[in-house]
């Protein structure tokens, strides 16, 4: 709160007139009259600026009865309680118009429009109420490197003088990526619905995360992901189709015929990976390659021992 200034000028006579002390004031512009003090005058001369918006001046008896003397106001103080108090209102200035303007200042030092902008302890101006209010960022200094910046904020709107506030922060550039919509365990198989995309900081994500949901859909995980974490390349495998020590199908292909048999994987493979695979009627260990869950080619070229009298348990297949 502040004193009222008088106006330094030449004191012209007005006729007297009766006058009565305002209850109190709420102002419109940036200058202060005289029928904001007095009802009843015909004289509306300035006497003073008004406050800052969202600002207050309060004008106690004895201010009062001065500037009712100077102006010929037919008013005298009845005792020292009197008092007025002008009340300019006012509401802050949007904090996303701020940071808009923060926005193409950084985008000229080469920071990403989509780079997430911090601002703790930051204290809007004031503008007047019913005003939207401009800004524009200056003096900016940013580090690339630490992503800190400082600036000066300068807003200007109808019936104000412009505002400058100093702004300091933290710009953080965001990478897109998908995380886990919940917590997935070793083995499970990763789906389209598993995942979605969420923006991260980019130096808190690792370089060797997958980058799309390509990437994952259809692997299984070596190690447990939790909710909203991106999934790491090197926990990434594709799931088993066969699993060491159970049974599978052996198909033989040779030239003009296709054998089926049964045999016992040795080792546990994915979807075109090679595995050891014991014939179960002969006993010979073979070499074959996963076609899918549970079946496994053999080439013509791997050779499969019987044993002297065994027989093979075979059926032909359609080529």
């Amino acid at each position: 709160m502040r004193a009222l200034p008088l106006a330094l000028m030449v004191i012209v006579a007005f006729p007297a007139a009766a006058a009565t002390l305002r209850g109190g004031t709420t102002l419109t512009d940036q200058q202060v009259r005289l029928s904001d003090l007095f009802d009843g005058v015909d004289n509306d001369r300035v006497i003073g600026p008004s406050p800052d918006p969202g600002g207050r001046i309060i004008v106690e008896s004895a201010q009062l009865g001065a500037i009712a003397r100077q102006f010929s106001v037919d008013w005298r103080p009845s005792s020292t309680a009197d008092r007025i108090v002008l009340d300019r209102p006012g509401r802050p200035f949007s904090r996303d118009l701020a940071v808009d303007a923060l926005r193409d200042a950084l985008s000229v030092a080469g920071v990403a429009t989509d780079a997430e902008v911090e601002m703790p302890g930051f204290t809007p101006p004031i503008v007047p109420t019913g005003a939207t209010g401009t800004a524009e960022v200056g003096q900016l200094d940013y580090n690339s490197t630490s992503g800190q910046f400082t600036a000066v904020l300068s807003v200007t709107a109808p019936g104000m003088s412009p505002a400058h506030t100093r702004l300091s922060g933290r710009v953080s550039e965001m990478v897109a990526v998908p995380v886990a919509v919940h917590r997935m365990m070793p083995g499970d198989i990763i789906g389209p619905n598993d995942l979605q995309i969420a923006r991260l900081h980019a130096n808190a994500v690792r370089s060797d995360v997958a980058q799309a949901p390509a990437q994952a859909i259809g692997m299984t995980l070596r190690h447990p992901v939790g909710p909203g974490a991106p999934i790491p390349v090197a926990d990434l495998a594709r799931p088993q189709m066969v699993q060491k020590g159970e049974a599978v199908q052996m198909r033989l292909e040779t030239p003009g015929i296709q054998l089926i048999a049964q045999g016992i994987a040795m080792d546990g493979g994915a979807m075109g990976e090679h595995v050891r695979v014991l014939n179960a009627s002969s006993r010979a260990i073979v070499d074959a390659e996963v076609l899918g869950t549970g079946r496994v080619r053999v080439s013509g070229t791997t050779p499969v021992v019987l044993p002297a009298g065994a027989s093979m348990p075979v059926r032909l297949a359609a080529r």
